[in-house]
């Protein structure tokens, strides 16, 4: 490689609609197609049921797992995943084996993000119980680890009980864990095992300063669960809004915007500051804005 040649400092991904509005599959699958041309590294959908404001008007998303699988038939390359899988919606045994079939029909290309939920209207709307979230999520992400494991287990725990559980077939590979969660238990309970961390935008000001601070306290929480911070990638969801007039996603923080080279700027200071990855959320969220996020990538280099 030339000294002239630019060098990726940082793998992208994209996320795909949530509920910015009503998205039919053919266009789910154009989009990823589109993100896979152009150079994206991942493909990431939300693990979400149902929205509702304090007007009544409700909005939801197509179910994540069943979406993944699709996804992962229409793709070669790209890696793929919940943003993030809540732990609360299904037992922690068939979440595992949700993952390990995701990765199997994707060729090993699952990327498994879990945190504990957050959006109480979806929880009683199923009728999962939406109290000690973090208590439940420390009792499922233990089995959720060791079935991905490979592991019998048995445990009788306070939220979670389990006799025998065990995953057949077995998974052809360790299938990588991102936790998504900024919270001291949340994080303490992830941090020995899992591969990855992930921050949504509003988690950090949406501004490399602002990660850089809070990537400084995921390494100080590494150390305290007895994990080498060095080990664990680091991952912040980034918003950026390609049309100054769109109105698709809120801007509860500042937006990355402008041109080109800014934006490509930008995320070059987000790897400066610690991130392994950056998972772009557009404003707009179509293919078109996608694809026009192939001149970013060009910049970063690599594709």
């Amino acid at each position: 490689m030339s000294a002239s040649t630019p060098v990726r400092p940082l793998r992208v991904g994209v996320q795909l609609p949530e509920v910015e509005r009503e998205v039919r599959w053919p266009e789910y699958v154009a989009m990823a197609r589109a993100a896979e041309e152009i150079g994206f590294d991942s493909v990431w959908v939300g693990d979400h049921y149902l929205y509702r404001d304090d007007q009544g008007n409700e909005r939801g998303p197509w179910e994540a797992w069943t979406t993944l699988a699709a996804l992962a038939q229409a793709t070669e390359r790209v890696e793929l995943g919940p943003l993030v899988a809540c732990a609360g919606f299904h037992r922690p045994a068939v979440l595992a084996k949700l993952a390990a079939s995701v990765d199997e029909i994707s060729g090993g290309r699952l990327r498994f993000g879990i945190g504990a939920g957050w959006n109480r209207t979806e929880f009683d709307a199923l009728g999962a119980p939406y109290a000690n979230r973090v208590s439940r999520f420390e009792e499922a992400f233990e089995v959720v680890r060791r079935l991905l494991a490979g592991e019998h287990v048995t445990t009788e725990g306070r939220f979670v009980q389990v006799n025998g559980a065990v995953l057949l077939p077995a998974p052809a590979r360790r299938i990588p864990l991102m936790i998504g969660s900024n919270g001291d238990r949340m994080l303490a309970a992830a941090l020995p095992h899992a591969d990855a961390w992930n921050t949504w935008f509003d988690g950090y000001g949406n501004t490399a300063r602002g990660f850089e601070a809070l990537n400084r306290r995921i390494s100080e929480a590494c150390a305290g669960a007895g994990r080498d911070p060095a080990t664990v990638r680091r991952s912040a969801c980034v918003l950026v809004r390609l049309d100054p007039g769109a109105t698709e996603r809120p801007n509860d923080v500042p937006a990355l915007e402008g041109s080109v080279d800014r934006v490509a700027t930008a995320l070059r200071d987000f790897a400066d500051a610690g991130a392994d990855e950056v998972v772009l959320v557009l404003n707009p969220i179509t293919e078109a804005s996608i694809r026009r996020l192939g001149a970013v990538l060009a910049r970063l280099g690599g594709n």
